[in-house]
């Protein structure tokens, strides 16, 4: 097998998890490269429904599975996956997952934030999760973010939190008019995890080059889908990381010439149709469904009326 990069083509909820979890049989390791736990795979494993959020799916091919910097983390979700997997006798020892020392952490301020933004918009909110990824996407790019290698260094860590924290509770109180955080309680949150989570933290980016130059077959695990993506979707209806291909290479850490194989996956009805904009939607609204195009010969989903349009 080649390095296979696995992407959805339209706006996530394709189907990806499945092909991933195929292909994880033919590979040596499997990477997420962007996103966070607005994600999620769903896979029957001998009669067994198992749902992952942000550890690779290959983990239940029992492949060496990695998070590369371009995800976004929160050490408290995935503290909780590594147990429910480990529950269900799946190996997540840190001998089969690593994340990247440069992969930065979802903090309770990128929550508490997401949540108060998205209820301030009222009847105009995009249908973001609340669970901290733009506010997380955020503070990277203003270089204020925290790195699971801050966690190394625990007066580092607490002097960052600290500073940013001063900006945050200021934001949340006084344009929100919500409740500011604990400083204290939020440093001791994070130390309680802190100890379980640095035997996970690695230079992902020097473990995924020493495997391919040794020959071992890379599959690179996308998330949502590119009509999400922050450069190239239906902005401002986006996500808030890159989900193209060519991400891969960034989110990772690997040169993009290993990048040797590229899969998109579809379907024909893509999810959220019947709130979308599409023009068969706006047409239709207008029309009074008085008129209808002929209609798409797929079976509709359940309860649904079928996606007769002309942009499938």
């Amino acid at each position: 097998m080649r390095n296979t990069v696995i992407v959805g083509t339209q706006w996530g909820d394709e189907g990806k998890g499945k092909i991933v979890d195929l292909l994880s049989e033919h590979a040596d390791f499997v990477v997420r490269f962007q996103g966070g736990n607005n994600a999620g795979h769903t896979m029957v494993v001998n009669g067994r429904t198992i749902i992952s959020h942000l550890i690779p799916s290959g983990i239940l091919q029992q492949k060496k599975c990695f998070i590369g910097n371009g995800v976004v983390v929160d050490p408290l979700v995935l503290l909780e996956e590594i147990d429910y997997l480990a529950s269900n006798q799946v190996d997540v020892s840190p001998d089969m997952l690593k994340v990247s020392s440069r992969a930065h952490l979802i903090m309770p301020y990128h929550k508490e934030i997401d949540k108060a933004r998205e209820d301030k918009k009222g009847d105009k909110k995009i249908g973001t999760t609340g669970r901290g990824i733009g506010p997380c996407y955020e503070d990277k790019a203003t270089r204020r973010g925290i790195r699971f290698c801050d966690l190394m260094d625990p007066a580092l860590l607490k002097e960052k939190i600290f500073a940013i924290l001063a900006e945050k509770n200021f934001y949340l109180e006084h344009y929100f008019h919500t409740a500011p955080l604990d400083k204290d309680q939020v440093i001791t949150d994070i130390m309680t995890i802190r100890d379980r989570l640095l035997p996970y933290i690695a230079d992902v980016s020097v473990l995924l080059h020493k495997g391919s130059t040794s020959g071992r077959a890379i599959l690179f695990e996308g998330a949502q889908g590119t009509h999400l993506d922050i450069e190239h979707g239906t902005y401002p209806f986006v996500t808030s990381s890159s989900t193209v291909a060519g991400n891969a290479a960034g989110g990772s850490g690997v040169g993009p010439c290993l990048l040797q194989e590229i899969l998109g996956i579809a379907k024909p009805i893509p999810p959220g149709w019947e709130k979308a904009l599409f023009p068969r939607n706006c047409l239709m609204k207008q029309a009074k469904r008085s008129s209808r195009p002929v209609r798409n010969s797929v079976p509709p989903p359940a309860g649904k009326d079928g996606a007769d349009g002309w942009i499938w």
